[in-house]
C-alpha cells in the first residue's frame, strides 16, 4: 500500500476522470472520507458512499462530468511525506485567488476549503490544490 494516502486518494480521481471512468474504488479512511465529502461539497464529485466489498470497507466516488468533460482536471499535491506544507488563515486566500483554485487544508477543525478555514480563522496542512 502507498504510504501517502492523500496522494493515492487524489490521484486515483484524477486518473478515473482521465480515463471517462463514472466511478472509482477508493480506500476506506477517515482522511479519505473527509476529503471526499469536501470534494463533493465543491462539485468536483457527485458521490462518495461508504460499501463493504469482501468484508472490507471502501470508498466508491462517483465522478462528475460537464459536457463530457471531467470537473475536476488539474490537482497538485501540495503537501507529502518527505516535506510538509502549512499555511496560516491569513495567507489562504493569497495562495487561492492566484490560481482560481481550491484549496483542501486539513486544520484542526477537520478537512476543509481554504475558504471554510479562512472564515473560522484556522490555519493547517495543505493537502492538495484542486482546479
Amino acid at each position: 500500500m502507498n504510504n501517502d494516502k492523500v496522494a493515492d486518494f487524489i490521484i486515483r480521481i484524477k486518473n478515473a476522470a482521465m480515463a471517462k471512468r463514472k466511478k472509482v474504488i477508493l480506500s476506506h479512511s477517515k482522511l479519505n472520507k473527509a476529503m471526499g465529502r469536501v470534494l463533493v461539497k465543491e462539485n468536483f464529485l457527485e458521490d462518495i458512499r461508504e460499501e463493504t466489498k469482501d468484508n472490507k470497507k471502501i470508498l466508491l466516488a462517483t465522478i462528475r462530468y460537464e459536457k463530457r468533460l471531467p470537473v475536476l482536471s488539474h490537482v497538485v499535491i501540495v503537501s507529502k511525506p518527505s516535506l510538509r506544507s502549512y499555511t496560516r488563515a491569513k495567507s489562504v486566500t493569497q495562495k487561492e485567488r492566484r490560481n482560481m483554485s481550491t484549496l483542501v487544508i486539513s486544520t484542526n477543525k477537520g478537512v476543509m476549503t481554504g475558504k471554510d478555514a479562512k472564515k473560522q480563522g484556522v490555519g493547517g496542512e495543505v493537502l492538495f490544490e484542486v482546479w
